[in-house]
């Protein structure tokens, strides 16, 4: 079934919350955010076909930017390219998705579809923002659900695949200038990304000497970034921003304040929730279908 959004106005969030999707939504992020505890990237694990195929797909998006370049225009930011790009994924997810599940469960290609197109940013604003990180944490829970990808896929999914996608992420992001979906500016966590500085805190779980105190020092990033999502994260913030850390990050400076991982880790679990799940403006774009389903909890 093609999925639709079922959050109209505020007042529906309530059937979010209460919903399957939900429930399996964070179930998914939680069972990977387990997974990963005390995990460098760079650590063993199987790499099975599925995940392969997985890597092929955004490589194809990654080679669609380099054939696509950004063009002349009078705004710095947004630049319609990028709907040039949009539309290349829009014809051809599908067949994308295709390639990457079981030949019997190809009936769902169409709707597992939808979250791909949906998690690579907005093609009318030209923007990308947690939203559409979700919208790619849903389509890889849906392949779990369809059976593509296993329970011991767990530490390839983002080790490798959700990894891959943030680097297409942040190449979409500097190439066509997009602009953060529904910022906070300061207040918020990051201006495009979530998921990975809870699942790379939780790599840090116990960690004999690094302590959060450590990824504001630039030295620390430089050194560990290749073993660590959330120093990756920190080396893209500094990359693409001037001036004091605190005043442009001062989320994430207040965060370096916390004594342990395992506290920042259940923070930012907590933290998502509230200010990306429970939030109208992010989950009023959500669609549901019969994967991710907008129907109660059966108790």
């Amino acid at each position: 079934m093609e999925p639709q959004k079922e959050i109209r106005m505020v007042p529906d969030m309530g059937k979010w919350k209460r919903s399957q999707a939900y429930a399996d939504y964070m179930g998914f992020v939680l069972t990977l955010n387990e997974a990963l505890k005390g995990k460098k990237l760079g650590c063993e694990y199987k790499v099975s076909e599925t995940v392969e195929k997985l890597l092929d797909l955004l490589e194809t998006l990654d080679r669609w930017i380099n054939e696509t370049p950004p063009v002349d225009q009078p705004s710095r930011f947004g630049n319609k390219a990028y709907r040039t790009w949009y539309g290349k994924l829009d014809q051809e997810a599908e067949a994308l998705v295709s390639a990457v599940i079981p030949a019997d469960k190809c009936a769902a290609a169409a709707e597992i579809a939808t979250y791909l197109k949906e998690s690579v940013g907005n093609p009318t604003r030209i923007d990308y923002g947690t939203g559409h990180e979700a919208a790619f944490a849903a389509f890889l829970c849906c392949l779990c659900k369809v059976g593509a990808l296993k329970g011991d896929d767990r530490l390839a999914i983002v080790f490798k695949v959700f990894n891959r996608y943030l680097t297409v992420m942040r190449k979409l992001q500097r190439t066509y200038r997009m602009e953060p979906a529904g910022s906070q500016g300061v207040w918020g966590l990051d201006d495009f990304q979530f998921l990975p500085f809870i699942w790379g805190s939780s790599q840090f779980v116990d960690h004999p000497t690094l302590e959060p105190r450590h990824f504001i020092d630039e030295r620390v990033v430089n050194e560990h970034h290749h073993d660590y999502m959330f120093l990756d994260c920190i080396k893209f913030i500094n990359e693409m921003k001037t001036g004091p850390f605190a005043e442009h990050s001062n989320q994430l400076w207040n965060i370096s304040a916390v004594p342990s991982w395992s506290k920042v880790n259940q923070g930012l679990v907590r933290m998502y929730k509230a200010e990306c799940l429970e939030k109208f403006p992010v989950i009023q774009h959500f669609k549901f279908g019969s994967l991710l389903s907008i129907q109660p909890v059966t108790p």
